[in-house]
């Protein structure tokens, strides 16, 4: 049986649907992967994962919890952050999106829930995602299929 090829770190390589078309971002999962195509296809600017904000703290002072959106578009001053979990998961992400907007009332941000992902992805033809049935539109590539 052959071993999987490990990265300097120990672990295995990421899987080539989970990189940025240049190679540089390893997205945590597909849905991400397939939003930044998108953004790229539209020509719209981004940056995954830039800032972590802070929500909850020791008694030194130090950030026990943190929040850190998926996304930041520049130029639209906008977080956007995707969800494709379970209920009981994002109950525990809409609790910490409330205590970010409490703590940081001038942070734009948007939660994007499994259902908008699954219905932006069939409105500009990407399949296969999200349980999404396959569709034939004329949108931005699909490298997912």
């Amino acid at each position: 049986m052959a071993r999987k090829r490990r990265n300097r770190k120990g672990k295995a390589p990421a899987p080539a649907e989970l990189k940025s078309p240049d190679g540089r971002v390893v997205f945590a999962h597909v849905a991400e992967a397939e939003f930044a195509r998108l953004l790229d296809f539209y020509q719209i600017k981004w940056e995954y994962e830039p800032r972590s904000f802070p929500l909850r703290w020791d008694e030194n002072g130090r950030p026990t919890q943190s929040f850190t959106p998926d996304f930041y578009l520049p130029e639209f001053d906008l977080y956007v952050e995707l969800t494709t979990l379970r209920q009981r998961l994002v109950t525990r992400k809409n609790q910490k999106l409330r205590r970010l907007r409490e703590l940081y009332p001038w942070v734009n941000i948007r939660l994007f829930y499994a259902r908008d992902v699954r219905n932006l992805f069939l409105k500009y033809g990407i399949s296969g995602l999200l349980g999404s049935p396959p569709t034939n539109g004329s949108g931005p590539p699909n490298s997912a299929q």
